[in-house]
């Protein structure tokens, strides 16, 4: 069955002898829809086939054409439809206030075959060329999001590769990397509305602490395995061996930062937390001695997240404990290990972080659950 491509024209118009005139002119190149009121044109553009333009009178009984043309703008559907006044009304005020109104052209009566033609031939091919143009920027902004998405993933999984590194060399950190992820981005949602933390903890910046949290010990690469898979305590020297990886961690990501030729937040916030997450409130902490609000948030943050993972979990060297106890022993860090109001929204929700270290357990016994 043929189907008809060539552009609508709607007229609205009161006299009818208008509209057999125009739709005479007309037909031979657009189908053309005639509607006799205001309100009879309206439901005509909100149906199909969708008008491409309207030739609209002015002077109608009832609704007028500037209510008419009011009520398309209004609709999503008929808003973009472009609209030629025709009008008997010449006046130069007549006319401005139509094409403030938004009418694309203004045509006086009695009309003329030949002017009629070529503003509608002109404002259709214009409304063709919008079409255009808008459909290329919906296919080249669906190609940026794509494209965007993809990257997104990329960086995604070339920092959990490069984590990955170091849970390697530690094997028995097991899903570490998860966890921590897990507990940074809880917590910082936590605390985003606290006053202290809200101008560094937005939308933004939290989903930088968790692309940036997994490569907090990247710098355990550079620890020999005699040291990082010792089953026994450390000797004091081999202690202060351990604690470069804090050093090593932070000049690694430096060095990639140094082969891009624009910064990258996430690496910023990545160089922080592998540098200073050992750090304490109190000022005890390596390698720097930070205390307070001199240690970044991002390092407090992964500080909380970290301890309390590894108080949790089976190491060569220890069992697990149970959640009740490390829940005790982050509660008496507050203020001396960790930032007060971190260790207080991490009490809060307690229950919240117990369940992200059950989602990631590694494949290993466990003492106890946590107590109801």
């Amino acid at each position: 069955m043929f189907e008809d491509s060539r552009p609508v024209v709607l007229i609205v118009d009161d006299s009818s002898v208008n509209l057999h005139v125009l739709s005479d002119l007309l037909r031979p190149k657009y189908r053309v829809l005639a509607a006799l009121s205001g309100e009879a044109g309206l439901r005509v553009a909100g149906a199909l086939p969708k008008p491409d333009l309207i030739l609209l009178d002015v002077m109608m009984p009832g609704m007028d054409g500037y209510t008419v043309l009011a009520r398309l703008r209004e609709n999503t559907e008929t808003r973009d439809i472009p609209v030629v006044f025709l009008t008997a009304l010449a006046g130069a005020e007549d006319e401005e206030r139509g094409l403030q109104l938004g009418a694309a052209d203004y045509i006086a009566k009695p009309i003329k075959p030949a002017v009629v033609l070529a503003r509608v031939n002109t404002q259709l091919e214009a409304k063709q060329a919008r079409d255009w143009l808008k459909d290329k920027n919906s296919l080249l902004e669906a190609e940026v999001s794509k494209r965007m998405a993809e990257n997104d993933l990329t960086q995604r999984l070339s920092i959990r590769a490069l984590a990955h590194l170091a849970e390697i060399r530690d094997q028995e950190t097991g899903n570490h990397i998860l966890r921590t992820q897990g507990y940074v981005q809880y917590l910082a949602n936590a605390l985003c509305r606290n006053p202290r933390f809200s101008a560094s903890l937005d939308a933004r910046s939290i989903d930088l602490l968790g692309r940036s949290a997994p490569l907090h010990d990247i710098g355990k690469v550079g620890i020999p395995d005699s040291i990082l898979r010792k089953p026994g305590k450390l000797s004091p020297q081999e202690w202060e061996v351990m604690k470069t990886h804090a050093k090593l961690g932070r000049d690694a990501i430096e060095k990639a930062e140094q082969d891009i030729e624009k910064p990258l937040a996430f690496l910023s916030l990545a160089k922080e937390i592998a540098h200073w997450h050992h750090e304490k409130w109190d000022g005890s902490g390596y390698p720097d001695g930070l205390a307070g609000d001199d240690i970044p948030v991002s390092a407090r943050l992964m500080a909380v997240a970290d301890v309390f993972d590894a108080l949790v979990s089976v190491r060569v060297y220890k069992p697990a404990l149970p959640y009740e106890e490390a829940r005790a022993i982050i509660a008496q860090g507050r203020g001396k290990h960790f930032d007060p109001d971190m260790v207080d929204a991490f009490l809060a929700d307690f229950e919240s972080y117990v369940a992200i270290s059950e989602r990631y357990r590694d494949d290993m016994p466990r003492k106890s659950a946590v107590k109801s």
